[in-house]
């Protein structure tokens, strides 16, 4: 489930990213190859709490640069914590 959600925004991120500056853009591709990294990170441990955290981690590093390249370029972009949606929104 967690990988479609990923894929999905992947897609929809592809989608709007035309609307963003390439600065801001750069900052989120950044986001996430680091949040890929530790996803990475996670895929090899074994099923448990640290595991998950590790999964946590990555999705708060993606929406962390997501929400910084917002700051940026604001220009129609919709980021996790103007939706209400994303793992790290309450």
């Amino acid at each position: 489930m967690r990988k479609m959600f990923i894929t999905l925004a992947a897609t929809s991120a592809l989608a709007l990213g035309a609307c963003q500056s390439p600065a801001a853009d750069k900052v989120e591709d950044q986001a996430e190859a680091q949040a890929d990294v530790i996803d990475d990170q996670a895929d090899a441990m074994p099923e448990g709490p640290a595991k998950e955290a590790m999964e946590n981690k990555a999705d708060v590093v993606e929406e962390m640069g997501e929400e910084k390249a917002n700051a940026m370029d604001d220009n129609g972009e919709i980021a996790p914590s103007e939706s209400g949606v994303g793992d790290t929104q309450k």
